[in-house]
């Protein structure tokens, strides 16, 4: 019954990309816009649907949980690797901005650290 896991994630991806593909041209670009994340969200939402309609078995429902894990960090890796090669191959600029985006969110968390008051304890620890 797992095999329905993975049919229901080929059929999420498979609309994900035509999707994306869609989307691409409708902007008026050659590639894929975002033909993996709405393949994701597909996913999850087929897979709420069918479980609110009692339609997915425990097995299937542990198959689909399986490859929604296996799938998101695989994704990421793949978009990673492409995003580094991009940058390179962009010159300086995409190097600078991926510069300045590190050091602006260091310095948010700075800021955000150095609001909190000195003498405050979190909630959830004991006293």
């Amino acid at each position: 019954m797992i095999i329905y896991g993975t049919a229901l994630l080929a059929l999420c991806h498979m609309l994900g990309i035509i999707c994306g593909e869609s989307l691409g041209r409708a902007l008026g670009m050659k590639t894929n816009v975002g033909g993996v994340g709405i393949a994701m969200l597909l996913l999850v939402g087929m897979r709420a649907w069918l479980h609110g309609r009692g339609r997915l078995c425990p097995t299937t429902e542990g198959g689909v949980n399986y490859w929604g894990a296996i799938y998101i960090p695989v994704v990421v890796a793949m978009a990673m690797s492409q995003n580094v090669i991009s940058a390179l191959r962009g010159g300086p600029m995409a190097i600078i901005a991926a510069v300045v985006t590190v050091l602006a969110c260091g310095l948010c968390i700075s800021l955000i650290n150095r609001a909190e008051k000195v003498g405050s304890q979190p909630a959830d620890k004991p006293l």
